[in-house]
Parts: structure tokens; sequence; C-alpha cells
């Protein structure tokens, strides 16, 4: 059925009179009339009878008229609907994370302040790319791909983060094969950190020995600083240490470091955001 025919049969049911209709949509009276007899013929039932100079309803008429009430001012909506999820995908920024979480979470934290108007919505999926931004790292388990636009790559530092009361915190820097019995506290989360650190392990002749693993690198930082542990610390993905409990150790038997890798995608519809976050993100 034509929504056009609907609202014109609507107007004339609420009215009970086709000129006045007619005036009312703006329209000349046999449109409006043949568009009835059109919409008539396509439900094969009458919706409006003449008695006298006035018209009424047919029993269909009235249940088509009442359920109009209800879905025309829906259809007329929809338009506003659709200009509404525009307008917010035009301010949200997709952010696929798999790596330094912490960092980009922080990152978002000062861009609002400044865009508060900016929407972001999250994933981590290596196999997904419906995003304006990932960030990820080169481990094991990153996948390349090459639909960017954009594609920043910046040299990350991995530090040894040891208790400040322990052997090691006196040293400017620390061998890996010194620290081959040692337990070790891990993010759970971070299976590509996870992984890099573990090969960096096994090129000092040992795999490491994980003593407790923690979803939040806050907590990881806690451990250590109560004495328990060591562990690696990426220079910037986990944000400054909170506690003069603990101290970050450069690794001097290995170039101990990761990429920390920023793409901005095409991705239709864009978002207004995307790019300037970028920006910021990198700087």
């Amino acid at each position: 059925m034509d929504i056009q025919k609907l609202k014109y049969f609507h107007t004339v049911a609420k009215l009970l009179h086709v000129t006045k209709a007619a005036e009312q949509l703006c329209v000349a009276q046999p449109a409006v009339t043949q568009s009835i007899k059109a919409l008539e013929a396509e439900l094969g039932v009458r919706l409006v009878e003449k008695r006298g100079r006035n018209i009424v309803l047919t029993e269909y008429g009235a249940h088509l008229k009442s359920r109009l009430d209800t879905l025309l001012p829906e259809f007329e909506g929809l338009g506003n609907e659709i200009e509404a999820l525009k307008n917010k995908s035009r301010r949200t920024v997709r952010l696929n994370i798999l790596a330094a979480t912490t960092f980009v979470v922080n990152a978002i934290v000062d861009y609002r302040r400044q865009n508060p108007d900016v929407v972001f919505d999250f994933e981590q999926s290596a196999a997904k790319s419906d995003c304006d931004i990932a960030i990820k790292t080169n481990g094991p388990e990153a996948a390349d791909t090459e639909n960017y636009v954009r594609r920043v790559v910046k040299t990350e530092k991995i530090y040894l983060a040891v208790p400040k009361n322990s052997k090691y915190a006196g040293l400017e820097s620390i061998s890996l094969a010194s620290v081959r019995d040692e337990g070790f506290v891990m993010l759970t989360s971070s299976r590509l950190f996870g992984g890099i650190c573990e090969k960096y392990c096994l090129s000092a002749g040992f795999a490491p020995e994980i003593m407790f693993e923690s979803d939040s690198p806050a907590v990881v930082q806690n451990i250590i600083a109560s004495g328990s542990g060591i562990a690696f610390w990426p220079e910037y993905s986990w944000g400054p240490v909170n506690t003069e409990n603990l101290v970050l150790l450069p690794v001097c038997d290995c170039e101990c470091s990761r990429e920390l890798i920023f793409e901005l995608y095409s991705r239709i519809p864009r978002s207004e955001f995307a790019e300037d976050f970028f920006s910021f993100l990198v700087r």
C-alpha cells in the first residue's frame, strides 16, 4: 500500500470531509478522491460511503483509521530516527583496541574533556576491521591489514618492574637471565603482550614461571609493590607507576621493546571525530 494513499485516507477519515481534507493536504480535491478509490480497489472493500452531503466510514474504514492513528506517526517519525542515528554515527568513533588499553582509555578521557559530544564504541577482535581506528601491537597473534588510510608505528620500551625492597632494585639495568627463577605476574587479558614477553624470556634461555595473573595493570602493580613477583612493564600502555614501592629497570641483555601500531580506516559512515582523535592519540 502506498503511504501517500494511506495519508490521504487518514486525513479524510479524521475530518469526514473530502474538500477540507484536500485543503489541509494542500492538494486538489480530485486527487484525494482518486486516491481513496484506488486504495479501496487495492483492498477490495469500501472504506467510505456518502450519506447525503456527508461521508461516513464503513466498518473497514473505521478499522483502517484506528490502525493508522498509531502507524502513521511511527512512519512519520522514522525520518527523524534515521537522522538521529546519522548524527550519532557521525559523533561516534569506533575503536578496536588490541593493545595499550589503559593508555587508550586515558587518552579518551582527556579527549572528551575538550570534545564532550564525541561518543566512543569499543571492540576487541583481531578478525574485525569495521572500525575507525585500530590500536594493536606486533605480537605473535597480530593480524596484518592493508585497508587503512593512515598508519603510525611507535616503539615502546618494555621494562622489568621489581619490588623496591628486592635485591634488584638498586641496579641501573637488569638481565633477563638473572631473573629466570623469579615468579612473574602477568595480565590475563593481554595475550599479545604476554607473547612478546615470553619470547624475550625464551631468548634468554628460560620459560617464565607465572605466579599470578590479573586483568588489571593496577593489580599487577600492587602485587609487585607488596614485595611479590616481578613483571614486564610497557613504557606507555599501562600508564605511570603510582607507587614508590616499585622500580622500573631497563633490560640490558636484549632490546626489550614492542611496536604500538595505530591504524586509521575509511569506514562509512565516517565519524567526524575519527581523524582528529587519531592524531590526538598518536601525539
